[in-house]
């Protein structure tokens, strides 16, 4: 695959970016890359619910959403024969190379865009070179475009080497709202990995800088909280109505004053509040939704039940009642030492790789954590890279652009350690 080949592949998505769940266009596009570049030298290529385990499904929107993009993906062309394995919103691939004995090493890149609108501005390299997103209101604003046509490349080249072992690449949907990590962590494709490489660009790190092992994950928890009180005339008879406007202002404000823990970082957010109908009218329903982080697990979980109890007195203060609701959630990793040593060893001698750092924090969440928790429970290894790319606008701005050398760069650090990996071992302690 070619250099203008992989920029031909990442512009393509790029065009074409499509929210958590609703990735039809990006999933057929991939398996026809791997298709046609492959061939009979794919040993599997599992889709849709082949891919996933359904049932562990997070943050899946409404029908009429995943029919809107599913039919929008049908109209661009796509095959149907693929894109019926997609029907009901379950995307997502996992391709494998088997090349005898040897370890299985995994790798998943995530593929979903966000529900952001890209800019138009002429200096932005998209809009200037026509491949700015043709799906208003929703653009690659993370890289995962970069991460899809990373994912394609090292199995490229993995089928043109010497590896033995297996291969494993997984095409992961709908991290943006942590809802797809868990869903490919319990299918039956996670459970003999040796090794897990996970892989992001960018992440304020420069083109040609590459972190071997990013720690700091933390464990997420969305949580939306919808108040139910009675509406009342605000003029003429007040005392009649319950305020769940009220109460869910208390609720917001309180969720702010939870303590923060000795044991280290905890984060809670109010980022959806929304209620009420009319200035005269005392509204009788008020939504909130929230998220919480921990530096654990265990600190997400308390900030979680301190939520929840700030929550359901907000609603008994003011007379009404809510109901909670917990939505997608991950927990927190740490990339494997042993693991991270080899990927910096491999990075320090490719070509293009300037600087490596060997380890750094995301100060975020991502659910790749259930993949390397499940590998590691199995007794692997895992490990998060990070591949600098130059981004004239922050991740999840309308200006976002990756340096597409990068690709390149993810590229050959990654298929360099699956090979090491076949050769000296899985990275173990």
């Amino acid at each position: 695959m070619t250099a203008d080949d992989l920029i031909s592949l990442r512009r393509d998505l790029h065009r074409k970016p499509e929210p958590a769940w609703r990735e039809f266009y990006t999933t057929a596009r991939i398996v026809d890359e791997l298709e046609s570049r492959l061939g009979d030298d794919l040993d599997g290529l599992y889709v849709g619910q082949d891919a996933i385990a359904g049932d562990h499904r997070m943050a899946v929107p409404v029908d009429v959403e995943l029919t809107h993009w599913y039919e929008q993906a049908r109209s661009a062309g796509v095959d149907e024969a693929v894109l019926e394995h997609l029907d009901g919103g379950y995307t997502g691939a996992v391709a494998v190379l088997e090349r005898g004995d040897g370890p299985t090493v995994g790798l998943r890149v995530d593929i979903d865009g966000l529900p952001q609108a890209e800019s138009t501005d002429p200096t932005h390299v998209p809009a200037a070179e026509g491949f700015r997103s043709e799906h208003e209101g929703a653009m690659h604003a993370c890289g995962h475009d970069a991460h899809a046509t990373i994912g394609v490349g090292v199995l490229e080249r993995i089928a043109e080497s010497d590896f033995t072992g297996t291969l494993k690449v997984f095409f992961q949907p709908a991290e943006e709202v942590v809802g797809g990590g868990k869903s490919m962590a319990e299918s039956d494709h996670v459970r003999d990995v040796d090794a897990l490489l996970a892989v992001h660009i960018g992440l304020d790190h420069p083109t040609g800088e590459v972190v071997a092992g990013i720690d700091g994950f933390l464990a997420v928890a969305h949580l939306e909280a919808t108040f139910t009180g009675e509406s009342a005339h605000a003029g003429g008879h007040p005392e009649q109505g319950r305020n769940a406007v009220q109460a869910m202002a208390t609720g917001v404000q309180n969720l702010y004053g939870i303590p923060r823990h000795n044991d280290g970082k905890t984060r809670v957010n109010a980022g959806v509040v929304e209620g009420g109908s009319a200035a005269n009218v005392i509204p009788d329903e008020a939504r909130i939704v929230a998220e919480v982080r921990g530096e654990t697990t265990e600190l997400m979980e308390y900030v979680k039940r301190r939520a929840e109890q700030v929550l359901r007195s907000a609603a008994e203060m003011h007379d009404c009642e809510v109901d909670i609701e917990t939505g997608a959630e991950a927990p927190s990793a740490t990339s494997d030492g042993a693991l991270v040593s080899v990927v910096a060893d491999v990075a320090g001698s490719t070509p293009g790789v300037e600087r490596v750092v060997e380890r750094d924090e995301l100060g975020g969440s991502e659910d790749a954590t259930f993949l390397m928790r499940a590998v590691q429970q199995n007794g692997g290894t895992a490990c998060y890279v990070g591949v600098g790319t130059d981004h004239p606008g922050g991740h999840h701005t309308a200006t976002f652009d990756v340096d597409e050398r990068s690709i390149g760069h993810g590229i050959d650090v990654l298929a360099g350690v699956v090979e090491r990996l076949a050769l000296d071992g899985t990275g173990s302690d």
